[in-house]
């Protein structure tokens, strides 16, 4: 069976992505601020559910992303869909600039000693021109773009195994390429 953590899962894409996964078989970790929601989410699939209350802001993340990990049995995936609306300049740049730093290093320093997995993130168009509206949110998006390409670059240095999660593979010579995760038919 398939585990993907996610960190952000209770509400918006990161929610959908832990349903989306649940119907496929999937064994999910789910990660966010809100208490509640996280326990609503288990409640829909408490044999394939795990949770944790996590403020990825706050120093203790990786820590309670490592017990995760374990209550999982593991990872495959890390799915980071967390995030703060684009209006609150200082909690953007905290939880989109450090606690993505914060929990992707995590994610990577464990895919980096278990041989192996993938890293996906969730960014914004705003990365690529900026939205005049929400300067530090596309500042930050920019960012986790240049982030993520740099940890793929030290990861095929290293040769450790590690993938971002949206790198189209060729599969053949026809130039046919698959998804790092295919929840086609779900």
């Amino acid at each position: 069976m398939k585990r993907i953590v996610i960190v952000g899962a209770t509400s918006g894409i990161g929610l959908e992505v832990a349903r989306l996964c649940i119907r496929a078989g999937w064994r999910v970790g789910a990660a966010g601020r809100r208490k509640e929601a996280l326990e609503a989410l288990r409640s829909e699939a408490p044999g394939q559910v795990e949770t944790e209350t996590i403020d990825i802001t706050r120093d203790d993340a990786p820590e309670r992303l490592a017990r995760l990990v374990e209550r999982l049995g593991g990872m495959e995936i890390y799915f980071h869909a967390s995030g703060r609306c684009p209006d609150i300049e200082l909690n953007t740049l905290r939880t989109n600039g450090e606690g993505f730093v914060r929990m992707v290093t995590a994610a990577f320093g464990h895919f980096r000693s278990h041989g192996g997995g993938r890293i996906a993130v969730i960014s914004s168009i705003a990365g690529t021109k900026g939205l005049g509206s929400a300067p530090a949110y596309s500042a930050t998006k920019r960012m986790q773009n240049t982030y993520i390409d740099a940890l793929a670059q030290l990861s095929r240095m290293e040769n450790c195994g590690i993938r971002d999660g949206f790198t189209q593979e060729r599969t053949s010579a026809r130039e046919e390429y698959t998804p790092a995760f295919d929840l086609t038919g779900v």
